[in-house]
């Protein structure tokens, strides 16, 4: 999977690797910012990230292992775990409609 339209998206995953909590934050975010939508957003580490996912968000230096954990969901990374412009389009798609890519990593 290459991309999704926002309003599809039924289950976000924030994928981590390093346990320092950084990402279980950003995973209450995003539950707090889609909260009127009807979306799951759930914390995993990269190795057991589940099957049903639509997105995984993580950290540009996971992208690779997370796309081959989850090949049938859109990855996309980020840089910053507060404020990085890749979640917030990921907000907006999933809030407005918009389509969400596969991005960031390598």
């Amino acid at each position: 999977m290459t991309g999704i339209d926002g309003r599809n998206v039924r289950k976000v995953v924030v994928a981590c690797d390093a346990g320092m909590g950084s990402s279980v934050m950003l995973a209450g975010q995003l539950r707090r910012q889609l909260g009127s939508c009807p979306v799951v957003v759930e914390h995993h580490p990269v190795g057991a990230i589940p099957a049903d996912a639509d997105v995984v968000l993580c950290h540009t230096a996971l992208t690779a292992r997370a796309r081959s954990r989850a090949p049938g969901s859109v990855v996309v990374g980020f840089r910053l775990f507060l404020g990085d412009p890749a979640v917030a389009r990921v907000v907006t798609a999933v809030r407005t409609g918009g389509r969400v890519d596969d991005a960031g990593g390598s």
